[in-house]
Protein backbone atom coordinates (compact mmCIF):
# COMPACT_ATOMS: atom_id res chain seq x y z
CA UNK A 1 0.00 0.00 0.00
CA UNK A 2 2.88 2.28 0.92
CA UNK A 3 4.73 1.62 -2.03
CA UNK A 4 1.55 1.80 -4.25
CA UNK A 5 1.18 5.87 -2.54
CA UNK A 6 4.70 6.43 -3.90
CA UNK A 7 4.50 5.59 -6.86
CA UNK A 8 1.88 7.73 -7.37
CA UNK A 9 3.33 10.85 -5.64
CA UNK A 10 6.45 10.58 -7.59
CA UNK A 11 4.34 10.52 -10.81
CA UNK A 12 2.30 13.31 -9.61
CA UNK A 13 5.45 15.29 -9.17
CA UNK A 14 6.74 13.99 -12.63
CA UNK A 15 3.10 15.43 -14.68
CA UNK A 16 2.89 18.45 -12.74
CA UNK A 17 -0.79 17.89 -11.84
CA UNK A 18 -1.05 21.49 -10.66
CA UNK A 19 0.20 24.75 -11.41
CA UNK A 20 3.25 26.42 -9.74
CA UNK A 21 2.55 29.71 -7.71
CA UNK A 22 5.51 31.58 -6.94
CA UNK A 23 3.89 34.40 -5.07
CA UNK A 24 6.07 35.42 -1.83
CA UNK A 25 4.66 35.65 1.24
CA UNK A 26 6.95 38.54 2.61
CA UNK A 27 8.39 37.06 6.20
CA UNK A 28 6.88 33.82 5.36
CA UNK A 29 8.89 32.31 2.45
CA UNK A 30 7.14 31.65 -0.65
CA UNK A 31 4.00 29.66 -2.23
CA UNK A 32 6.26 28.16 -4.79
CA UNK A 33 6.28 24.23 -4.16
CA UNK A 34 7.54 20.86 -5.96
CA UNK A 35 4.49 19.14 -5.11
CA UNK A 36 1.14 21.58 -5.24
CA UNK A 37 -0.05 23.74 -4.10
CA UNK A 38 -3.27 22.64 -4.15
CA UNK A 39 -6.46 23.80 -2.38
CA UNK A 40 -7.58 21.73 0.37
CA UNK A 41 -11.46 22.56 -0.49
CA UNK A 42 -11.17 21.17 -3.94
CA UNK A 43 -13.01 17.52 -4.16
CA UNK A 44 -10.17 16.31 -6.69
CA UNK A 45 -7.47 17.09 -4.30
CA UNK A 46 -8.81 15.58 -1.42
CA UNK A 47 -9.44 12.44 -3.82
CA UNK A 48 -5.51 12.16 -5.01
CA UNK A 49 -3.38 15.03 -3.05
CA UNK A 50 -4.79 14.72 0.32
CA UNK A 51 -4.41 10.95 0.85
CA UNK A 52 -0.73 11.17 -0.81
CA UNK A 53 0.78 13.89 1.64
CA UNK A 54 -1.25 12.47 4.38
CA UNK A 55 -0.16 8.65 4.14
CA UNK A 56 3.42 10.16 5.09
CA UNK A 57 3.17 13.42 6.50
CA UNK A 58 -0.09 13.35 8.41
CA UNK A 59 -0.13 10.09 10.16
CA UNK A 60 -2.28 10.42 13.25
CA UNK A 61 0.69 10.45 15.60
CA UNK A 62 1.89 13.19 13.22
CA UNK A 63 -1.73 15.39 13.54
CA UNK A 64 -1.51 14.33 17.50
CA UNK A 65 2.15 15.71 17.93
CA UNK A 66 3.65 12.73 18.83
CA UNK A 67 6.27 12.16 16.22
CA UNK A 68 7.55 12.26 12.95
CA UNK A 69 7.49 10.24 9.95
CA UNK A 70 11.26 10.06 10.34
CA UNK A 71 11.05 9.69 13.86
CA UNK A 72 11.93 12.70 14.88
CA UNK A 73 9.63 15.42 15.91
CA UNK A 74 6.25 16.53 14.17
CA UNK A 75 7.33 19.87 12.61
CA UNK A 76 8.82 18.98 9.30
CA UNK A 77 5.68 16.74 8.48
CA UNK A 78 3.33 19.55 9.44
CA UNK A 79 5.79 21.57 7.20
CA UNK A 80 5.78 19.47 4.12
CA UNK A 81 1.52 19.12 4.42
CA UNK A 82 1.35 23.01 4.86
CA UNK A 83 3.84 23.67 2.11
CA UNK A 84 1.95 21.44 -0.53
CA UNK A 85 -1.69 21.94 0.59
CA UNK A 86 -1.48 25.42 2.41
CA UNK A 87 -5.50 25.30 3.55
CA UNK A 88 -5.19 21.70 4.44
CA UNK A 89 -7.64 22.71 7.96
CA UNK A 90 -6.66 19.93 10.12
CA UNK A 91 -3.09 20.54 9.70
CA UNK A 92 -3.52 24.06 10.54
CA UNK A 93 -4.93 23.35 13.74
CA UNK A 94 -2.04 20.72 14.70
CA UNK A 95 0.67 23.46 13.96
CA UNK A 96 -1.59 26.11 16.14
CA UNK A 97 -1.40 23.09 18.98
CA UNK A 98 2.11 22.73 18.59
CA UNK A 99 3.10 26.92 18.69
CA UNK A 100 0.25 26.79 21.87
CA UNK A 101 2.74 24.02 23.73
CA UNK A 102 5.56 26.05 23.38
CA UNK A 103 7.57 24.00 21.48
CA UNK A 104 9.97 25.41 19.00
CA UNK A 105 8.27 27.05 15.98
CA UNK A 106 11.79 26.99 13.24
CA UNK A 107 11.23 25.80 9.60
CA UNK A 108 13.77 27.48 7.01
CA UNK A 109 11.52 30.40 5.86
CA UNK A 110 8.39 29.55 8.01
CA UNK A 111 9.75 30.47 11.47
CA UNK A 112 6.46 30.82 13.01
CA UNK A 113 2.94 29.83 13.38
CA UNK A 114 1.51 33.12 12.14
CA UNK A 115 3.23 32.43 9.26
CA UNK A 116 1.61 29.23 8.03
CA UNK A 117 -2.02 30.63 8.29
CA UNK A 118 -0.69 34.10 6.65
CA UNK A 119 0.54 31.74 4.04
CA UNK A 120 -2.66 29.58 3.58
CA UNK A 121 -4.95 33.17 3.51
CA UNK A 122 -2.39 34.64 1.02
CA UNK A 123 -3.09 31.25 -0.76
CA UNK A 124 -7.14 30.95 -0.72
CA UNK A 125 -8.31 34.19 1.40
CA UNK A 126 -11.55 33.03 0.31
CA UNK A 127 -11.53 29.62 2.47
CA UNK A 128 -13.50 31.05 5.49
CA UNK A 129 -12.21 27.66 7.94
CA UNK A 130 -8.86 29.05 7.82
CA UNK A 131 -10.13 32.30 9.24
CA UNK A 132 -11.96 30.55 11.72
CA UNK A 133 -8.74 28.16 12.62
CA UNK A 134 -6.51 31.63 12.78
CA UNK A 135 -9.14 33.15 14.77
CA UNK A 136 -9.37 30.68 17.39
CA UNK A 137 -5.21 30.42 17.51
CA UNK A 138 -5.45 34.33 18.09
CA UNK A 139 -7.80 34.37 20.67
CA UNK A 140 -5.96 31.91 22.36
CA UNK A 141 -2.87 33.90 22.20
CA UNK A 142 -4.61 36.83 23.66
CA UNK A 143 -4.00 38.62 20.75
CA UNK A 144 -8.29 39.98 20.77
CA UNK A 145 -7.74 42.69 18.15
CA UNK A 146 -6.59 40.32 15.49
CA UNK A 147 -8.80 37.33 16.08
CA UNK A 148 -12.04 39.81 16.36
CA UNK A 149 -10.62 40.79 12.48
CA UNK A 150 -10.44 37.44 11.45
CA UNK A 151 -14.46 35.80 12.66
CA UNK A 152 -15.50 39.17 11.29
CA UNK A 153 -13.59 37.79 8.00
CA UNK A 154 -15.02 34.20 8.37
CA UNK A 155 -18.71 36.01 9.01
CA UNK A 156 -18.46 37.88 5.82
CA UNK A 157 -17.26 35.16 3.87
CA UNK A 158 -20.01 32.64 5.38
CA UNK A 159 -22.59 34.62 7.15
CA UNK A 160 -24.76 31.81 7.18
CA UNK A 161 -22.67 29.37 8.57
CA UNK A 162 -24.17 28.16 11.81
CA UNK A 163 -20.76 26.51 13.16
CA UNK A 164 -19.32 30.29 12.72
CA UNK A 165 -21.48 32.37 13.97
CA UNK A 166 -21.33 29.66 16.89
CA UNK A 167 -18.04 29.78 17.72
CA UNK A 168 -18.19 33.85 16.98
CA UNK A 169 -20.36 33.94 19.28
CA UNK A 170 -18.50 32.55 21.81
CA UNK A 171 -15.79 34.63 21.19
CA UNK A 172 -17.71 38.11 21.74
CA UNK A 173 -19.46 36.55 24.61
CA UNK A 174 -15.56 35.85 25.98
CA UNK A 175 -14.84 39.92 25.05
CA UNK A 176 -17.76 41.22 26.71
CA UNK A 177 -19.67 41.54 23.30
CA UNK A 178 -23.30 40.18 25.01
CA UNK A 179 -25.02 42.28 22.22
CA UNK A 180 -23.05 40.86 19.66
CA UNK A 181 -22.69 37.24 20.98
CA UNK A 182 -26.27 37.18 21.16
CA UNK A 183 -27.08 38.17 17.40
CA UNK A 184 -24.69 35.29 16.49
CA UNK A 185 -26.55 32.74 18.47
CA UNK A 186 -29.47 34.05 17.32
CA UNK A 187 -28.34 32.82 13.13
CA UNK A 188 -26.68 29.80 14.85
CA UNK A 189 -29.76 28.40 16.27
CA UNK A 190 -31.61 29.85 13.55
CA UNK A 191 -30.12 27.61 10.98
CA UNK A 192 -30.01 24.30 13.50
CA UNK A 193 -26.78 24.30 15.17
CA UNK A 194 -27.10 21.31 17.68
CA UNK A 195 -24.83 22.35 21.11
CA UNK A 196 -26.37 24.64 23.79
CA UNK A 197 -23.39 26.03 25.15
CA UNK A 198 -23.75 29.39 23.58
CA UNK A 199 -27.39 29.77 24.91
CA UNK A 200 -26.48 28.91 28.07
CA UNK A 201 -23.76 30.89 28.65
CA UNK A 202 -25.16 33.92 27.19
CA UNK A 203 -28.21 33.19 30.22
CA UNK A 204 -25.27 33.09 32.65
CA UNK A 205 -24.29 36.24 30.94
CA UNK A 206 -27.69 38.10 31.22
CA UNK A 207 -28.24 36.25 34.39
CA UNK A 208 -25.11 38.07 36.40
CA UNK A 209 -25.54 41.41 34.61
CA UNK A 210 -29.00 41.57 36.21
CA UNK A 211 -27.86 40.54 39.44
CA UNK A 212 -24.86 43.29 39.41
CA UNK A 213 -25.11 45.40 42.18
CA UNK A 214 -25.88 49.03 40.65
CA UNK A 215 -23.29 51.46 42.10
Amino acid sequence: MRSTVFLSLVCALLVGSAPLQAQEVPGCGTLKNAFGPFDYRDPDVKRVQVPMVEAYHFTPEIEALQRGFTGGGPLPDLTYTLRAIPNHIRALEAIARYALSGRRMSESSIPNADCYFVRAITFRPDDEAVHVVYANYLFKIGDWKKARAQYEEALRLAPDSADINYVAGLFFLATNDLARAKKLAAVAYGKGYPLPGLKRKIEEAEAHAVHRPSR
